[in-house]
């Protein structure tokens, strides 16, 4: 297990963005290393002292589907963890006899624990099984769908979730290899999608040419996509939010990658899926949020402290009355 699990981006920007209440609710769905939990926590404790002027303390519900972010749990009695899909969000919710939400953030992508441990499969730099699993009981490995899907679906999820051009040559690769033998770890992935030259082992690490680097990690990131159904989890956490938020309450996201960028951007500009914007008689929009931070950026002294804060964008929407 890596020393850091994970360092939230933007942690100021996106809490201050969540502009938390005494007495509020709050989700984070993606609890990972407890970053963004802890200071939703610390800054709910500002407001102690008010204790005897509100009837309510406020309440934080962190989500997270992998059992290694159990390790990070946090003693604390406005918190409560739960152990699942943050797509599941309305199901939890409605357990919990929680009807409204003050806010919630989501820090979508992966936590660095995931890319820096080995056996996980996440990444291309290690020699592992081909596993990919956010849930480790879930029954569908990145090996599964590498071994199990035709190359026409290959490269499909090479084109739609990776962004690779040359999606339909490695998936062609993948095939031509995978029928000399099945493909079950990430070495044997990579030189079956670029056959020439092999990739070198150092130990338990893979060295691969440097113009390799950028395709093999829109592949794995396609893969996991893929095997984690992260897109469609997305969606129906964001309608479920939708749902939840009360007016006033406020939703913040991280994305990492222009396509969940690209829903999260539309859905908060139209408030749904499909991102169409209506209106009214009079031309107004007709849309549940207003937009209050439109894809932030880290700064570049983040960048330089946090290499992996460059690809962040925020964004942050309010509930209107």
């Amino acid at each position: 297990m890596a020393n850091v699990y994970h360092i939230p981006a933007m942690l100021t920007e996106t809490i201050e963005g969540l502009d938390i209440k005494p007495e509020g609710v709050y989700v984070d769905v993606t609890f990972g290393g407890g970053g963004h939990s802890r200071a939703i926590l610390a800054k709910l404790h500002e407001f102690e002292d008010l204790r005897f002027e509100i009837s309510n303390l406020g309440h934080l519900y962190s989500f997270d589907q992998d059992k290694d972010a159990l390790s990070n749990a946090i003693d604390d009695e406005r918190w409560t963890f739960v152990h699942s899909n943050f797509r599941y969000l309305r199901n939890w919710m409605d357990y919990y006899g929680v009807e409204q939400i003050d806010g919630l953030l989501a820090d979508l992508g992966v936590s660095f624990h995931h890319f820096d441990c080995p056996e996980r499969g996440f990444s291309f730099r290690f020699s592992a099984p081909l596993d990919m699993r956010m849930n480790q009981t879930a029954k569908r490995t990145a090996a599964d769908i590498v071994n199990g899907y035709s190359e026409e679906e290959l490269a499909k999820v090479l084109w739609l979730y990776g962004e690779l051009k040359n999606g339909r040559q490695i998936a062609r690769n993948i095939c031509r290899a995978r029928a000399q033998k099945p493909i079950e770890r990430t070495e044997e992935l990579v030189e079956a999608a670029y056959p020439h030259p092999l990739p070198k082992r150092r130990g338990a690490e893979i060295e691969v040419p440097a113009q390799y680097k950028k395709d093999l990690a829109r592949m794995f990131q396609a893969l996991r996509i893929e095997v984690n159904d992260e897109m469609g989890a997305l969606r129906e956490m964001l309608v479920a939010a939708r749902d939840l938020l009360k007016p006033g309450g406020r939703i913040a996201i991280l994305t990492y990658h222009s396509l969940e960028d690209r829903l999260v951007k539309n859905f908060l500009r139209s408030g749904n899926l499909e991102g169409t914007i209506e209106k009214d008689f009079y031309g107004n929009a007709l849309t549940p949020f207003d937009v209050i931070e439109k894809g932030r950026e880290a700064s570049s002294d983040e960048v330089e402290r946090n290499p992996r804060s460059r690809s962040a964008k925020l964004r942050v929407a309010e509930k209107k009355s």
